[in-house]
């Protein structure tokens, strides 16, 4: 006699409901929508998915889910392009995604050369700082000097060599 429901989940369908979960959380989207749409993909409710994954998988994905929202805060510093979509032919869902990698690419060079322009800013600063430090480190190396050469001839007289 064979004691597994026909309802069980499966390894595989575990991993889809964990993976896409996930994914959710890194876009910012809703558990629930995950739910949704593993539901769809596996046709069962999307309490059943729910149910799943805080019963069981969610335990096993404990570093996943923070590594997750880590990232999904790093994305938030970052503005996201969201095509619009034309029908305007065949073609037109790769000129879209031609447009978005632009934007994407133009969105990535202006974010790096803002750091890269603050960065130079910090160590043009701590650049200037470093030279004062310099100049009275020098200030003070040849005042020891001159001090050094009054208590070896402490009347200024002429030393014969």
């Amino acid at each position: 006699m064979n004691n597994t429901r026909q309802d069980a989940w499966s390894q595989d369908e575990d991993v889809l409901l964990a993976e896409t979960v996930l994914r959710y959380i890194r876009e910012g989207k809703t558990q629930l929508e995950a739910f949704k749409e593993v539901a769809n993909r596996l046709s069962r409710t999307p309490a059943a998915c729910g149910f799943r994954w805080n019963a069981s998988v969610r335990k096993q994905y404990q570093q996943a889910i923070q590594l997750a929202k880590q990232e999904r805060k790093q994305a938030d510093h970052f503005p996201v392009y969201q095509p619009e979509l034309k029908n305007t032919g065949k073609d037109s869902g790769f000129e879209a995604a031609i447009s978005m990698l632009e934007k994407l690419r133009h969105n990535y060079e202006s974010a790096n050369k803002q750091s890269i322009d603050t960065e130079i800013q910090q160590l043009k600063s701590e650049n200037d700082q470093l030279k004062e430090r310099l100049k009275k480190y020098q200030d003070a190396w040849n005042e020891i000097g001159d001090i050094w050469k009054r208590v070896e001839n402490p009347e200024g007289k002429r030393q014969v060599n």
